[in-house]
């Protein structure tokens, strides 16, 4: 896929699912839509993608929520792996070789690359991170990282 069709897919898609999503009050509902069109656009380089939601009773960890994919890490604490960095620090992790990032959790030992977006509601507060992973080395790019910020930017307000 060239930059330009990527960048395309990713618009493609920011429309499509805040057209699903539109009225619809549940996050989980939000979260699995999101989750679903975003696996099946990008298969097999997005090889786990979905949702981690922080806890209200515990609001410096992480909880799975909606997602696609083998079986994740069920709970995860702020500033612990990609996704507790990512809601520790507010700012999306994009890392080209999980193996070498300090404290990553492997959830599953064959994912090779991974990017996390900070999901926030509309105060700002962070209530989730979006991660998705894959088999590949480096498979994530500032591109990436444009389209997926921009769709979790619409989950919580479309």
């Amino acid at each position: 896929m060239t930059r330009s069709e990527k960048t395309a897919r990713y618009a493609e898609l920011a429309k499509e699912i805040a057209s699903v999503i539109e009225g619809e009050t549940s996050r989980t509902a939000r979260f699995a839509t999101a989750s679903c069109l975003l696996a099946q656009a990008f298969e097999p380089r997005f090889f786990w993608t979905g949702f981690y939601e922080v806890d209200p009773n515990k609001p410096d960890e992480l909880v799975v929520g909606p997602y696609q994919g083998t079986l994740g890490c069920l709970r995860i604490p702020f500033g612990k792996g990609v996704c507790g960095a990512a809601a520790a620090s507010g700012e999306t992790q994009l890392v080209a070789d999980v193996h070498a990032f300090p404290g990553h959790i492997a959830c599953d030992s064959r994912t090779n690359s991974e990017i996390v977006v900070p999901v926030r509601d509309a105060n700002g507060a962070i209530v989730a991170v979006l991660d998705v992973d894959s088999e590949q080395p480096a498979a994530f790019d500032t591109d990436d990282q444009a389209g997926l910020e921009a769709i979790c930017e619409i989950l919580l307000t479309a």
